[in-house]
């Protein structure tokens, strides 16, 4: 019964604005750490240049990217192999 409970406090709803909330490339990713927490800088390379932009930064407590690494983790394992190019 407990289970029952918990699962649904942990459900979430989200909602995305895909008219305002654009996925961004990454060619790379600068990352900076000190005891508080991580920043990571997400760049995009600017055509043939070798100039980068940013075009987002993310901030998190170092607990939380420990998290993270954990689930991406996950993820790349469950989904490995699945992955499949469009032919055009």
């Amino acid at each position: 019964m407990e289970d029952k409970k918990e699962q649904k406090i942990n459900q979430l709803s989200i909602d995305v604005n895909l008219d305002k909330t654009p996925i961004f490339y990454t060619d790379n990713i600068f990352m900076t750490t000190n005891e508080d927490g991580v920043v990571f800088d997400v760049g995009q390379k600017l055509g043939p240049t070798n100039k980068m932009r940013i075009v987002t930064r993310i901030g998190m407590s170092r607990e939380h990217a420990k998290k993270f690494l954990k689930e991406l983790g996950k993820l790349l394992l469950m989904t490995e192999g699945q992955i499949q190019t469009r032919k055009e």
